[in-house]
């Protein structure tokens, strides 16, 4: 299961829902995410770990979507849990594009890995069932905020799946980090500690946490990251992987570095936007 879902060498670059994008005027876009232009954008960039989020609709249709409601980020309203899909598939994004099911953005890049939030707890069966159509136990690895639905998930799978730490696990590894005597509490199920440098004033990212989860044979990955400076010390730190909206300054850096993992295309190398890098 490890070997499958992260068996490139690290850091692993994963853009967050997609990523921003920069346009034929090199201004950054930001407002695409989760949509299916913003997905190719860094699979056009070489990028080979894409992070995403997962909602089911009132008759459980999986969609690739950030928030609990269309508010936000599309030109409807109301909350994704209780409109059928006939209607969010009339939500735009932006205005302009259609929010995407899951299903279809595993089966668009069938060599792409995913990394899938899990938004919902009506969201977790439909997770499981789109995972047995698509054959993509192998190339995801899924995580929540919320540790019951993660193990709830974990029970669910009947085929080996990635996951990364909910939670009570994020916790656990905290806790094992300030001292050995505690790292029997640091549990052995994930493959990843995805993780935030901060959790309101306490930080959750440390060098002993790193060495740690090392040492328990799991990778850290610290989300979301979209500061050069940041991602540099981050970088030194020995982390695994960025999670980042800005993907075009990920990849630059970790050209510069000579730690590209991802695939090298030519396509957007260069070009408009690449004075933007400069400012995070």
């Amino acid at each position: 299961m490890t070997d499958a879902y992260l068996s490139s060498p690290v850091p692993v670059a994963l853009a967050h829902r997609g990523g921003w994008l920069i346009d034929d005027q090199g201004e950054r876009r930001t407002e695409l995410e989760n949509t299916a232009t913003a997905f190719q954008y860094a699979i056009d960039l070489g990028y080979t770990y894409l992070e995403t989020d997962a909602h089911a609709t009132s008759d459980g249709v999986l969609m690739a979507f950030h928030d609990h409601d269309l508010d936000r980020a599309t030109d409807m309203v109301g909350a994704i849990g209780d409109l059928p899909h006939r209607e969010v598939a009339r939500a735009r994004v932006a205005g302009r594009e259609p929010v995407p099911l899951l299903e279809d953005l595993l089966g668009s890049w069938p060599h792409a890995r995913f990394n899938i939030d899990v938004k919902a707890d009506a969201a977790v069966q439909p997770l499981v069932e789109v995972l047995r159509r698509t054959n993509a136990w192998n190339r995801v690895c899924v995580g929540s905020f919320d540790q019951s639905r993660l193990d709830r998930a974990r029970r669910l799978f009947d085929r080996p799946v990635a996951t990364s730490c909910g939670p009570l696990d994020v916790l656990r590894l905290r806790a094992a980090s300030l001292s050995p005597l505690l790292r029997a509490l640091a549990s052995e199920v994930p493959v990843c500690a995805q993780i935030p440098l901060w959790h309101g004033s306490f930080p959750v990212l440390s060098r002993d946490l790193i060495h740690t989860a090392h040492r328990l044979g799991l990778q850290v990955h610290v989300w979301t990251i979209n500061e050069l400076p940041v991602m540099e010390r981050l970088l030194d730190a020995g982390v695994d992987g960025i999670v980042t909206d800005n993907t075009v300054a990920l990849k630059r850096l970790l050209v510069r570095r000579g730690r590209w993992t991802g695939r090298t295309s030519p396509a957007r190398a260069t070009g408009p936007g690449d004075d933007l890098l400069q400012d995070g």
